[in-house]
């Protein structure tokens, strides 16, 4: 047993007259138990309960816990996974959450790695995979948001994973996504997406993944999911240079005359508004920006420092070209916060990540009505 057993109520059905149609039904992971993702979970989809119906996925027992700790007046429903697969997930009103349990090995210390916990947390994953791909003939869920896990427990359980990414990519078949993070500056500037040619690689190796087939892949899944799930219709893309000031003529290096160029005039002559590529020292600013859709930078260090800026806290990660939607947080886990208690930690990116969802099943919806 995870936690202390903590009451649970039945789930109550909602009426299709009270119910919010356009409500969307959202899958929220809840990350790795000993750290903050529990936490943020409950609290952010607590607050965004009227907007979106988010389900949580993970021990029951212990997020009821978790939650009468964070906040008596929080109602929480369990439903069996069993319970799931056989009936659906039954419609509920905005008074409750419902959580689908995924019962832990293992009591939860805080701040504590356990690798006994480490295939429950996988399963949250499949359970939310399962969910977007369809069950009994339907999805019961529109999206995956996922907070937070810790690769190490899982690799210490004994699976090999190398992050929630990757894990999509192979369980939903999908042979090639982008990893693209967002947020919002502040008021007075625009909303700022930055997609990664490459992601997680030693910078001694990006030059040799900057090939012009993989630069196609990223650029025509960028344009794709821009358009199909974000609902742009014409999307701008602004696309940085490998080298400082974009490679100066050859001068400093000829990845921008030998890849990113001929890549670009290929990509405009399919159609794909792809401009550049510019130096991205001084790309970053708004008077460039504010007229583009995104951003898309050669490596993980180049365009991530300038939006973890601007946005830490608020901002989003979005996996583009899988066949369904996720986001998650633009944080990790945060085990020394966590080890400090509850209340100390900020819900604000995982507010952001539902609400990026929303918005991205409502572009996904529109479409279809167009179809």
């Amino acid at each position: 047993m995870a936690a202390p057993q903590a009451p649970q109520r039945p789930l109550a059905p909602q009426s299709a007259a009270s119910r919010p149609a356009s409500r969307p039904t959202l899958a929220i992971t809840v990350g790795e138990p000993a750290g903050i993702g529990p936490e943020i979970a409950i609290r952010a989809a607590w607050a965004l309960r009227e907007q979106a119906n988010c389900v949580l996925v993970g021990d029951a027992a212990f997020l009821a816990l978790t939650a009468s700790l964070i906040d008596p007046t929080i109602r929480l429903s369990a439903l069996s996974t069993q319970a799931l697969r056989n009936g659906g997930l039954p419609h509920f009103g905005v008074e409750r959450l419902a959580v689908v349990d995924v019962p832990l090995a293992a009591h939860v210390v805080p701040g504590q790695l356990d690798p006994d916990n480490g295939l429950a947390v996988l399963a949250t994953l499949d359970l939310a995979i399962e969910g977007c791909r369809g069950g009994n003939d339907r999805a019961w869920f529109d999206a995956i948001v996922t907070a937070p896990l810790q690769k190490s427990t899982i690799n210490d359980a004994g699976i090999a994973f190398s992050g929630h990414t990757e894990y999509l990519a192979e369980k939903t078949g999908t042979p090639k996504v982008v990893m693209m993070l967002a947020g919002a500056p502040g008021h007075d500037q625009p909303y700022l997406r930055v997609a990664l040619a490459t992601t997680h690689l030693p910078l001694k190796d990006v030059p040799g993944a900057l090939t012009r087939d993989n630069l196609t892949q990223v650029l025509d899944i960028l344009h794709a999911d821009l358009r199909d799930k974000f609902g742009i219709a014409a999307p701008v893309i602004l696309v940085t240079g490998l080298n400082p000031h974009a490679g100066e003529n050859g001068y400093l290096g000829r990845e921008e005359i030998d890849v990113i160029t001929p890549v670009l005039i290929d990509a405009k002559s399919r159609g794909i508004d792809a401009r550049g590529p510019y130096p991205a020292d001084t790309l970053f600013q708004p008077k460039y920006l504010k007229d583009a859709d995104c951003v898309l930078a050669m490596y993980h260090d180049q365009g991530l420092p300038v939006l973890k800026h601007a946005t830490f806290g608020r901002g989003i990660n979005v996996t583009l070209g899988l066949p369904l939607i996720r986001t998650s947080v633009d944080h990790g886990t945060a085990l020394d916060l966590a080890a400090q208690g509850l209340g100390l930690a900020d819900c604000g990116s995982m507010e952001e990540a539902i609400r990026a969802a929303m918005h991205m099943v409502a572009a996904r919806r529109a479409a279809a009505t167009l179809e």
